[in-house]
């Protein structure tokens, strides 16, 4: 016999509590085991008793469900946490998933969904309501465009613009820089003084609004302007 997913309720309202239990003890493969009003009691509750699955509330006295999530990845890992609020907001919805929870559902839903959230938590997956997983597809979506944004900035063959703005003595200093020579030696080969050369470099990192010599040796390697050993 399949033995039952045991779940212990953390909510500051004693009727939510009640109702839950009455509710999920006459589902079958479920059971409440534990019960605790506060961040603080569902430490010590789950310690003691070791639950499956935790449904958390998020807004109580003491210790709120985001702290208590953060101490229970850590003080009870093998603890899975359900976040069941009436927040459908999202700031809650991404802190209490940065804090360690694997799932989130609302009060408001319907308690078919509640059962299969908890279940799916139980087998190790997350379960995300779906009216409220579009937020993570949404930063997902943000995150993918700026990461994509940046790759064709950085891959970029400038050659035929940034070089362009340079002079031809600009690119000299440019090569000379790259190559790892100090204003000193470049003064030399080119026949100008350290402070012109200085002066060349401070007119070249402006044009390319560039702010090191990193920058800069990229830049050149990109260009063609040097090429690696």
């Amino acid at each position: 016999m399949t033995k039952p997913i045991r779940i212990m309720l953390v909510d500051d309202h004693d009727v939510v509590r009640f109702g839950l239990k009455s509710f999920l003890d006459t589902q079958d493969g479920l059971q409440v085991i534990a019960e605790a009003r506060n961040g603080v009691e569902a430490i010590n509750r789950a310690m003691e008793t070791q639950p499956d699955v935790i449904l958390m509330d998020i807004t109580m006295p003491e210790m709120d469900g985001l702290e208590a999530t953060r101490q229970l990845k850590i003080q009870c890992p093998n603890c899975l946490v359900l976040a069941l609020t009436v927040h459908e907001d999202r700031e809650y919805f991404i802190q209490m998933l940065a804090a360690g929870a694997s799932g989130y559902i609302t009060k408001q839903a319907a308690s078919e969904e509640l059962v299969m959230a908890i279940e799916t938590v139980a087998k190790g997956h997350v379960y995300l309501q779906p009216a409220l997983a579009r937020w993570l597809l949404d930063d997902y979506q943000r995150l993918n465009k700026e990461h994509l944004s940046e790759e064709k900035e950085e891959t970029k063959n400038p050659s035929s613009t940034d070089l362009d703005v340079l002079s031809k003595r600009e690119r000299q200093v440019l090569e000379l820089v790259a190559d790892g020579h100090n204003n000193k030696y470049i003064g030399e080969a080119l026949e100008l003084s350290p402070k012109t050369i200085a002066r060349h470099r401070e007119r070249i990192m402006k044009k390319l609004n560039m702010h090191s010599r990193t920058e800069l040796v990229k830049f050149a390697i990109r260009t063609g302007l040097i090429e690696l050993d």
